[in-house]
């Protein structure tokens, strides 16, 4: 009986523990160390519009969309797409668009050694620098998923982990209109908006971002970069 007992209690302790880490693995607004936002506290109407993976064949598309829109957008790039297309990442960069480091090979970062993270991370860097471009590098993890030693890595090196607080393109493959709507209905000041438009499936997504900014606009709303939505936190 006693070892039955001791067996619940162990089993209940790796159940609770695993459970406690897929929370944190997920979590968007906590890490174990160093800085993360999802979202910046101010009082102004300021909105970051973030774009994750790639540069793609979709890359000039995308530009001349938000060229059109005059919209300063926030490129979270992977290092093996940069490798593979340098001219859409300097171009992205010589559009004036700020470039995030979204890993090398857009692996999920939990239960990987020291080694790989700086390995996933540096070598990003570099290929983003390739581009021409020299702003601050914040750094988005691929699925929004870490542990410990992604942020202690990050934490040590003085970088900032960028998630989101609005993500209306990401299940279901949402028409461009419910992408608006999803937007207008989660989006506050200083939000962090995550959008997916960087492949060719992605029609939807492209289509949403003029009507997108037109209704923000409307309501107040002025567009700005991560770090500059940084900098105007309270």
């Amino acid at each position: 009986m006693r070892r039955w007992t001791i067996a619940v209690a162990v089993t209940l302790v790796i159940l609770l523990v695993a459970a406690g880490g897929y929370q944190l693995m997920n979590a968007r607004s906590f890490q174990l160390g160093g800085r993360l936002i999802d979202r910046v506290d101010t009082t102004e109407r300021l909105v970051a519009l973030t774009l994750d993976d790639g540069p793609t064949a979709a890359t000039p598309e995308v530009l001349e969309i938000l060229s059109a829109a005059r919209v300063p957008a926030t490129f979270y790039l992977n290092g093996r797409d940069l490798a593979e297309r340098p001219a859409a990442g300097a171009a992205i960069a010589r559009s004036g668009h700020e470039i995030g480091n979204h890993t090398y090979s857009h692996r999920r970062m939990v239960l990987v050694s020291p080694a790989t993270v700086a390995a996933e991370v540096e070598r990003t860097d570099e290929q983003i620098r390739r581009t021409g471009y020299r702003g601050p590098i914040t750094f988005r993890p691929p699925y929004g998923k870490k542990l410990w030693t992604l942020p202690n890595y990050l934490s040590t090196h003085d970088r900032t982990t960028v998630m989101w607080d609005v993500e209306p393109d990401s299940a279901n493959e949402p028409t461009a209109e419910q992408i608006v709507s999803a937007t207008i209905d989660s989006v506050r000041p200083g939000s962090i908006i995550l959008m997916h438009v960087m492949f060719d499936g992605r029609v939807a997504s492209r289509a949403a971002i003029r009507a997108l900014v037109d209704r923000l606009r409307s309501d107040g709303y002025r567009f700005v970069t991560v770090s500059e939505l940084i900098a105007a936190q309270r």
